[in-house]
This record gives C-alpha cells, structure tokens and sequence, in this order.
C-alpha cells in the first residue's frame, strides 16, 4: 500500500490533476472537454492524465473517436482513509 499511497499522493500535489479531478466528481469527460479550461497543449494535458492513471485515480476509456476518463473514486477514499 505505501508505493499506492505515494503515487496518490504525488498525483494530487499538482493543482491542474486536482482542478480535473474536480472536473471528474461531476462524471466521465473526454479529453477535450478536461483540456478546455487550461492553457496547454494536449500533450501536457495527456502528460497529467498518464500520471493520474498510473494512480489509478482515473481510467480512459474509448468511445467511437473520442476518450473518455472517468474516476476512480476508490483510491481517493483509500488516501483519505490513510
């Protein structure tokens, strides 16, 4: 568990996974619509989405042409629970 609760934890230290992850509360989004409110390029955004991944705090999932993440909120309530 203290390699998960790390990777948590490295996760949400940074404010634009914990803005998505915010984002995510209130359901599945794709890529695109997550990206929109920073000013970056969809590489950085991909780049945080990796890193929220190997958390396991997020899943992508492919619909038709679009990616769609959605939450993980198991691995939130462990951290809060830790």
């Amino acid at each position: 568990m203290s390699a998960q609760i790390d990777l948590t934890f490295a996760a949400l230290s940074d404010p634009t996974r914990r803005a998505m992850l915010q984002r995510l509360m209130q359901g599945p989004a794709t890529v695109g619509s997550l990206a929109s409110p920073f000013s970056m390029s969809m590489q950085a955004v991909s780049k945080h989405l990796r890193v929220l991944e190997r958390a396991h705090l997020v899943r992508k999932d492919k619909s038709g042409r679009a990616r769609v993440v959605a939450l993980e909120a198991g691995t939130l309530r462990e951290a809060e629970a830790w």
